[in-house]
């Protein structure tokens, strides 16, 4: 049984991995190395944060800042 549950909260991860990964390179262009390093080591909550910061961000760097932080 936690098996099914860590492949899905994994799954979960990858996709929104991916999905903002995709929605920064429309919005910013290419990804810098060190972006999709920190993506791919993000937790879930942490992704999930970022990917409401992407509509008002001027920057990845917005995107990722911890002074975002409500």
């Amino acid at each position: 049984m936690q098996e099914h549950l860590d492949g899905e909260k994994d799954g979960k991860k990858t996709g929104k991995a991916k999905m903002i990964t995709r929605l920064l390179q429309r919005r910013f262009g290419t990804m810098p190395d060190w972006a999709s390093e920190k993506i791919a080591q993000a937790e879930l909550p942490s992704l999930e944060e970022w990917s409401l910061r992407i509509l008002d961000a001027q920057s990845l760097e917005d995107v990722f800042s911890d002074s975002n932080k409500r």
